[in-house]
């Protein structure tokens, strides 16, 4: 027995309520007799390199490469992208691509190399292959990018899985982002990051590494252009990054650096290289196309942990309605069930749920229900029994169903690693529909298990079905929350097929937007907590999720006015704008903040409500080229390295700049401008760009710039569409999209195209159409001509 852990049992049996600290102090012993199990033990290990290059077999799209103790293979796909994968390992099967590998490019071609090596020559890319095993990525003018040094792993000597380093160095100036939702960044600094999906436990802020949703994703930016590199292997492992230093040592460059060590899965990798809309664009192409939230979910979500009862929601919703406050939809947490228990309902508390749920419909208002995994373990449990009966559950080693403890108490969980198990889960959402919810938030689905000590998850010898391969937790933990949102996904997609779905989870894996977005999780009420929200939404839309957003105002805690009121303004101009808290924490609504506060949350709201026609522009774009919709703001230049160092500000679409508050008591902020003119949107003042330019920032609005000759589809007066047009500087063109959307459903709306231009001294706007330019049909305003 470890003495330590002995003391954390006693310290939460003290500190919690008996029952439930009791459960967890049982489970953390329980899980650790079952680990001793049910895990191999790791005795002496036989390290491994590649040894030295024999012969290669020229295939589709690149080739095979044998060397005396490993073999690599290569292959450039036709839409760009790089795979490599050793010891014979191929792209499939993996739970990250969207369907099948993409075709090999036949223009690509495997020759010999200098010094006895190999190099396959792309369009886009050259790799070169060391006759030792080391991989060079390379633009096609030549321009190292990115040098993979000789893999090593680490093999048992009596059989099992192999641990694997991969150690790369990337240029001086090259910056690393990424790595899924992190709280520091969204430049990742240098350090050491896990990838294990991860509930800490307590509210996070920019220390706290690593969160709920981990991605061996990383983006990084540098003069010579950017890429992208995907290790696909959903193990356990940590990434150890160290930026590089120009002109250091010797006068000479220190290239960056990057350690992956992985305990287990093939080493086998993607990488994209181009500008980054290119490279986003190829991997979602690789991924999924991200999926198309429903207009109202663009919208204004209000929610907390402890509404309690109909007559609470009822009292916020007139609190809003009486304002004249927008709002799209309230978020039932835990609370509205039956003692915790998922797809159930208080009916004591809710006894006319569906009812309420008709009615805040009528008003334009939709109800989103918490999903937990977690099924209570309990005879008589509808959920249990019907799972119990097609043998749902994760079982352990010896075949017995695992039992851990959340909110309902002693529960299983369900193997969203089998297709089976996953089909059973999707129908149980119509339950929620019948009840009248429209969408669905995933919570707990690391997934999380409260332990006394040790991980706050399943054993790591759990046994999962891994689509028929079978595996234990180690392979499996990572992609659990994304096979439940594939379950929900595909579920909500058949039992309610003209409605496009609405899900968001905590946690996930590569190919998480196929399936919804992602939030914060339990972000801490504080300024740091306001700066990580930023971190978090830009690193996740770099990996490929564009649709994410904090709890605004801090998951726990009482923050000041001020506080609120800048989350609130940063929330206005995310993809998910959502106000959320705990039970224990303060309100959350705008006007219990006084009637300065209510004022100016009004004014973000209205704003909000505005913009949502380009909102929803950006969600098809996202789902058309893989863009993200709050982007840095190096987004169209890279190479400028002032921009890829500034992360207190981010462009929403090409249109946008939002300069945030992200400290106590300012009202001027400092705003790095990318090349171009820039309009502030409330005063119209011209800026020229690249700079860096001072702006006022009263409480009562944060920075917003428009970029000049942008064409902004916004929600005039009379709740129609217009143009909102900025004028292009003198000599020069500008432009935009709109994409008119019915609000829900699978049709895929034509992208209008419009252009603006100086004819003269007036700013002439036309539609861009196949017999050439004609008048907008939608009204245009035009801006910024002083």
């Amino acid at each position: 027995m470890d003495g330590r852990d002995l003391v954390r049992s006693v310290r939460v049996v003290g500190s919690w309520k008996a029952a439930q600290g009791l459960r967890t102090v049982r489970a953390a012993w329980r899980m650790r007799r079952i680990d001793a199990a049910g895990l191999p033990a790791r005795g002496a290990e036989r390290a491994r390199v590649p040894g030295t290059v024999r012969d290669a077999e020229p295939g589709a799209g690149g080739g095979v490469i044998r060397f005396g103790r490993s073999e690599l293979r290569i292959m450039v796909a036709a839409n760009g992208a790089v795979f490599w994968g050793w010891d014979g390992a191929g792209p499939e099967p993996s739970y990250a691509l969207a369907g099948r590998c993409p075709e090999p490019d036949p223009r690509a071609v495997l020759e010999p190399d200098t010094d006895g090596g190999w190099r396959v020559v792309a369009e886009r890319v050259t790799v070169s292959v060391s006759r030792h095993g080391a991989v060079e990525v390379c633009t096609p003018g030549g321009v190292l990018l990115r040098r993979d040094l000789p893999p090593r792993w680490w093999e048992p000597v009596d059989g099992g899985t192999a641990r694997w380093v991969q150690r790369s160095e990337v240029a001086a100036d090259a910056r690393f982002f990424g790595l899924g939702g992190r709280a520091s960044g969204p430049r990742l600094r240098d350090g050491t990051y896990r990838l294990w999906n991860t509930d800490p436990r307590h509210a996070f802020g920019p220390g706290d590494d690593p969160l709920y949703l981990t991605m061996p994703v990383q983006l990084v930016v540098a003069d010579a252009a950017t890429h992208l590199v995907f290790h696909d292997s959903s193990w356990d492992g940590t990434v150890t990054l160290r930026e590089g230093e120009e002109g250091a040592g010797s006068g000479h460059d220190r290239t960056g650096r990057c350690e992956l060590r992985m305990d287990g899965g093939p080493l086998r990798c993607w990488v994209m290289v181009g500008t980054p809309a290119r490279v986003l664009h190829t991997w979602a192409s690789l991924t999924g196309a991200p999926a198309l939230p429903p207009a109202w979910a663009l919208g204004h979500h209000h929610a907390r942990w402890g509404f309690g009862s109909e007559q609470e929601v009822r009292r916020i919703v007139a609190g809003y309605q009486e304002r004249g406050l927008p709002l799209d939809a309230v978020h039932l947490d835990i609370d509205h069930y039956d003692a915790h228990q998922v797809f159930t309902v208080d009916h004591e508390r809710f006894p006319k749920l569906s009812t309420l749920a008709e009615e805040l419909r009528r008003d334009g208002i939709r109800l989103v229900s918490i999903i937990d995994p977690a099924v209570k373990a309990e005879p008589g449990n509808a959920v249990h029994d019907a799972g119990t009966a097609i043998d749902a559950f994760v079982r352990d080693q010896s075949g017995r169903t695992v039992e851990g403890v959340v909110w309902p108490g002693e529960s299983v969980f369900p193997d969203f690693t089998h297709a089976r198990v996953r089909a059973w889960w999707g129908g149980l959402y119509e339950e929620r529909l019948d009840e009248g919810f429209a969408g669905f938030w995933h919570d707990m689905n690391e997934p999380t298990s409260f332990n006394a000590f040790g991980e706050s998850t399943l054993p790591r010898s759990a046994r999962h079905h891994l689509e028929g391969r079978g595996g234990d937790h180690r392979e499996a933990h990572n992609v659990y929350a994304l096979c439940m949102a594939q379950a929900a996904y595909e579920g909500l997609c058949e039992l309610a097929p003209k409605e496009r779905p609405f899900l968001f989870s905590r946690s996930g894996w590569v190919g998480q937007q196929r399936y919804g977005g992602t939030w914060s999780g339990d972000v801490a009420t504080g300024w740091p907590g306001l700066r990580a929200s930023l971190s978090l939404v830009l690193g996740l839309g770099l990996c490929g999720v564009p649709y994410s957003g904090p709890d605004v105002g801090g998951f726990d805690g009482s923050p000041s006015p001020e506080l609120f009121l800048r989350w609130f303004q940063l929330g206005a101009y995310l993809p998910l704008f959502r106000t959320h808290a705990s039970m224990r924490a303060g309100r959350r609504e705008p006007w219990e903040f006084g009637p300065e506060v209510l004022e100016h949350a009004r004014v973000a709201l209205l704003e909000r409500r505005r913009l949502l026609p380009y909102f929803m522009t950006l969600a098809h774009l996202a789902r058309r080229t893989g863009a993200p919709y709050v982007r840095p703001l190096w987004w169209g230049a890279p190479e400028d390295r002032a921009l890829r160092d500034c992360e207190d500000a981010f462009l929403l679409g090409d249109g946008l700049l939002v300069a945030p508050v992200l400290d106590p008591g300012a009202d001027r902020r400092a705003v790095q401008l990318p090349r171009g003119r820039w309009y502030d949107t409330l005063t119209e003042r011209a800026y020229e760009g690249p700079g860096q330019v001072l702006v006022d920032a009263p409480l009562s609005r944060i920075p917003v710039l428009a970029r000049a000759g942008a064409v902004l589809p916004v929600r005039g007066e009379d709740g129609g569409t217009r143009l909102e047009v900025w004028a292009p500087a003198r000599g020069r063109t500008g432009g935009g999209l709109f994409v008119p959307d019915a609000g829900d459903g699978w049709d895929e709306p034509e992208i209008e195209r419009y252009v603006a231009r100086w004819d003269d001294r007036r700013v002439v706007v036309g539609q861009v159409g196949e017999n050439g330019v004609r008048e907008p049909t939608h009204p245009v305003h035009i801006r910024g001509l002083g």
